[in-house]
């Protein structure tokens, strides 16, 4: 500040803070800045879309939910979390609810687990909305929940069903309330979404999805060992920019593999890493990459090269 300006009492004017994603539209335009956003909002729709458009409108594509359905009235899919449940309820589901576990299961091997959570998860569109409308209000704050948190909250619906015998998740899923939402309109599910929507909004960043959620903490066992994996073939071009932990909703996954912290190869190992695609989007020196744990073509990191895990 100038001596005029101390004398005077008058202040610099404040500039307004830019938002994470401005130097990556200015440097490769908008549309690129948000390719993967876009490609997961159309991915999260149209799977909706697919369960609904049948009881809305008889066009039945897709019978069943998220927990189980039936393609074209040949392709099952099961959720293997609902699967474990039953089980240890002592519920035998019938033999095609297995062979959509084992599909399940194989698909998430490949894409990573938690693809489920960004890529898949109806609720997820309600927590990113929360999201998104907790930074244009300013809301600064947030409780402190530890992430290990899901984990134990996936324990205690395991024994929940162990005990009653009954796969009482199922009562309060949002996903499944959602679904139950847009068809039968039932006040409760609603009610749920509602608590989950103000939770992330005013209580916590990322609260349900990122701490709080056994669907996730369980796709995440799953993912651990994956394919598909976020490498970081530019690790040396990072700038400090900061913009990937801002939009990643599990920015703790980044910093390893960015930093070579322990050795870390430059590929994000985490199993809680959603392979959303943000860190990709909001990144204007394309530090970051999707590709496979084998691949090995990175770029050197201070003269050393760097090899991915096989």
């Amino acid at each position: 500040m100038s001596a005029i300006q101390e004398n005077s009492g008058t202040t610099a004017p404040k500039t307004a803070p830019v938002r994470p994603g401005a130097e990556a539209i200015a440097a490769k335009g908008w549309l690129a800045a948000h390719k993967w956003l876009i490609l997961r909002r159309a991915s999260q729709i149209g799977i909706l879309l697919l369960f609904l458009v049948g009881p809305w409108f008889g066009l039945w594509i897709v019978k069943g939910n998220l927990n189980f359905s039936y393609t074209l009235n040949f392709l099952p899919l099961t959720d293997p979390f609902i699967i474990l449940q039953s089980l240890l309820a002592r519920q035998v589901p019938e033999k095609l609810a297995f062979t959509g576990v084992a599909l399940v299961v194989l698909l998430y091997l490949l894409v990573g687990g938690r693809s489920y959570c960004s890529w898949v998860c109806p609720v997820n569109l309600l927590t990113d909305f929360a999201y998104w409308l907790r930074v244009r209000l300013g809301l600064k704050g947030s409780a402190h929940i530890s992430r290990p948190t899901r984990y134990w909250m996936l324990g205690m619906t395991l024994v929940v069903a162990a005990v009653t015998g009954s796969i009482a998740w199922e009562m309060v899923n949002p996903v499944s309330m959602m679904h139950r939402g847009l068809i039968f309109g039932i006040g409760f599910a609603w009610a749920v979404l509602l608590a989950v929507f103000l939770f992330d909004l005013f209580v916590m960043r990322h609260g349900w999805c990122g701490h709080l959620c056994p669907v996730g903490a369980f796709y995440s066992l799953i993912g651990r060992y994956s394919l598909t994996r976020i490498k970081l073939p530019a690790r040396a071009a990072c700038n400090d920019c900061m913009d990937c932990f801002a939009v990643c909703p599990e920015p703790q996954v980044i910093r390893p593999a960015l930093k070579s912290i322990d050795g870390t190869p430059p590929m994000i190992l985490e199993a809680n890493c959603t392979n959303c695609g943000r860190c990709i989007d909001v990144c204007s020196k394309d530090v970051f990459a999707f590709g496979t744990r084998f691949n090995t073509t990175v770029a050197p990191m201070n003269g050393v090269p760097q090899a991915a895990p096989k």
